[in-house]
């Protein structure tokens, strides 16, 4: 049974830089804890941060591609940078991603660490733009496949794939 590392606040974990949850609900969720598949962490959390915190954004535009090659920053809107913060928390996610043997990781839309597919561009004005958090793009660097909370479906298909290519060895029944 494959492992899936999922942020922590879309399991109701109030943990988000408000102290709040951001709970997904969704069957396929349901049976995977059920299940006892999914592995949860907060990048944040596990960086050091506190809750609440002051939001983040990476900097200028970039992304966490940017910020894992030491060309970007992560900023508070306070002006705090915790850069070291977001990255020690992803390394601590890629760490335990790899303890569990989780190959995939469904993680928060958005964020600054978790984002997948879009990220706040670091002008805390809501503006957003395309790119990875930093958690999300240290995951898929090392081969973890990654998907939003609203892909949660192509999680699923992914999974499903996997385990079916995975029994179609020699000698299987399937073919």
């Amino acid at each position: 049974m494959k492992s899936i590392l999922v942020s922590g606040c879309l399991l109701g974990r109030p943990i988000r830089y408000d102290g709040r949850p951001k709970l997904l609900t969704h069957a396929l969720l349901e049976q995977w804890q059920a299940e006892g598949r999914l592995v949860p962490i907060c990048p944040e959390l596990a960086g050091g941060l506190p809750v609440p915190r002051p939001p983040a954004e990476i900097a200028n535009g970039a992304d966490g591609s940017s910020v894992l090659d030491g060309q970007a920053a992560v900023m508070e809107k306070t002006g705090g940078d915790v850069t070291e913060a977001f990255l020690d928390g992803a390394r601590k996610a890629l760490e335990t991603a790899r303890l569990h043997g989780c190959r995939f990781a469904l993680l928060t839309e958005g964020s600054p660490s978790c984002g997948s597919e879009f990220i706040h561009d670091g002008r805390f004005d809501g503006s957003r733009h395309q790119g990875s958090g930093v958690t999300a793009a240290l995951l898929r660097r090392h081969g973890i496949q990654v998907f939003s909370e609203e892909r949660i479906g192509e999680l699923a298909a992914a999974l499903h794939a996997t385990t079916s290519f995975e029994g179609a060895g020699p000698g299987s029944a399937t073919a």
